[in-house]
C-alpha cells in the first residue's frame, strides 16, 4: 500500500480534559481496524482504555547531556564559571553535572582544558509498538523533565505509517496533545482532518479559535465536535457559529453521560457501552468519516 493513500485522523483539543482521549478510543473501537498513535506523548493515556499489548519497545534518544569524569577532572572549576545555566554542582571537592539542568549546549565540553567531560546522546524515553483490540498502536512515554517532544511525535507518526503501509491498513487515528505548542504542530501537520473536541465553555471557544487558527496555517481541513453540549446549548451555538465562520465543519454534539466515567473504570470505550452517548459517538464517527 502506497503511503498517499493513507488516510490521517487527528482528534485534538485546545486544552487538556475535553475528552479528547475518550473519543479516539471510540472511534477506535467504531473504525473496526486501524493503525492507532497516541501522540500525547508528555501524559500518554490511549493505553488505559485500550489495554494495550506491547510487542516492541525502542529507546528514545535526542540531544546530548554533559557529564564529567570523575577520575580526569582536575577540579579547575572552568565547567562552572562557563555554564550559564547553573547545571554544573561542586560537592567535596567533586564536580558534576546536574541532568534536569543541563540544556545540552555543549560550552563546558568545548572548554574543559583537560577534555574531562563527555557528550553522548540524552536517553529522553521510549516509543512502543503494541497490539489492542481496535487494531495496531503506536505509542510513546517521554522521559521526567525531557524535551523534544514534537521530535518524539515525530517518531511516533512516522512509525505509525509504517505499520500502516506494511499491514495495509488505509486509516490512522492519531490521538493528539492538548494546546497548540510544539507538539501539536508535530502532530498537525500534514494529516488528512483535525477534529477539534471542544466543550461549551468561555475558555472552550477561546482554546478553539487558536487551534483552528493553527489548522487555518498548517492548511488542514478541521472540524469541530462540543463534548458535553448539553451542560450549555446557549454557548454550544455560539462555539459552532464560531466554528463555520473560521471554516470549520460541524461533525456533530456529545450529551454528557456518566456512562462515559463507567467505562473508563472498566478500561472500556465509551461506545462499548450501549447509551445515549454511544449513539451520539457513533453519529460523529459518521460524519467524521464523510469529511476524510
Amino acid at each position: 500500500m502506497k503511503k498517499d493513500i493513507i488516510d490521517e485522523l487527528l482528534v485534538i483539543s485546545g486544552k487538556g480534559g475535553t475528552g479528547k482521549t475518550s473519543v479516539t478510543a471510540s472511534f477506535a473501537v467504531l473504525a473496526g481496524k486501524a493503525v492507532l498513535a497516541d501522540c500525547d506523548v508528555d501524559a500518554a493515556d490511549l493505553h488505559l482504555l485500550l489495554s494495550p499489548d506491547i510487542r516492541e519497545r525502542h529507546p528514545f534518544f535526542s540531544g546530548r547531556e554533559a557529564i564529567i569524569r570523575q577520575q580526569d577532572c582536575t577540579g579547575c572549576n572552568v565547567c562552572m564559571d562557563v555554564c550559564r545555566f547553573d547545571a554544573v554542582r561542586e560537592f567535596e571537592g567533586k564536580y558534576r553535572i546536574d541532568p534536569v539542568g543541563c540544556e545540552g549546549c555543549g560550552v563546558c565540553v568545548r572548554f574543559c582544558p583537560v577534555k574531562a567531560i563527555d557528550f553522548p546522546e540524552r536517553l529522553c524515553g521510549e516509543w512502543m509498538l503494541s497490539d489492542t483490540r481496535c487494531g495496531p498502536m503506536v505509542h510513546a512515554q517521554l522521559g521526567v523533565a525531557a524535551e523534544n517532544s514534537g521530535k518524539l511525535v515525530s517518531t511516533v507518526r512516522e512509525q505509525a505509517l509504517e505499520v500502516a503501509v506494511e499491514k495495509e491498513i488505509p486509516l490512522i487515528i492519531s490521538d493528539g496533545p492538548p494546546g497548540i505548542g510544539c507538539p501539536v504542530i508535530a502532530s498537525l501537520s500534514g494529516v488528512s482532518l483535525a477534529l477539534v473536541v471542544t466543550e461549551p465553555t468561555v475558555s472552550g471557544l477561546h482554546d478553539l479559535q487558536r487551534v483552528l487558527a493553527l489548522a487555518r496555517h498548517f492548511s488542514v481541513p478541521a472540524a469541530v465536535c462540543v463534548n458535553k453540549w448539553d451542560i450549555n446549548p446557549e454557548q454550544t451555538e455560539r462555539i459552532e457559529s464560531a466554528a463555520r465562520s473560521a471554516g470549520a465543519e460541524i461533525a456533530g454534539r456529545i450529551r454528557y453521560d456518566r456512562s462515559v466515567t463507567q467505562a473508563q473504570l472498566q478500561q472500556k470505550a465509551a461506545v462499548e457501552f450501549e447509551s445515549a452517548v454511544a449513539d451520539d459517538i457513533r453519529k460523529v464517527w459518521e460524519q467524521t468519516l464523510s469529511m476524510l
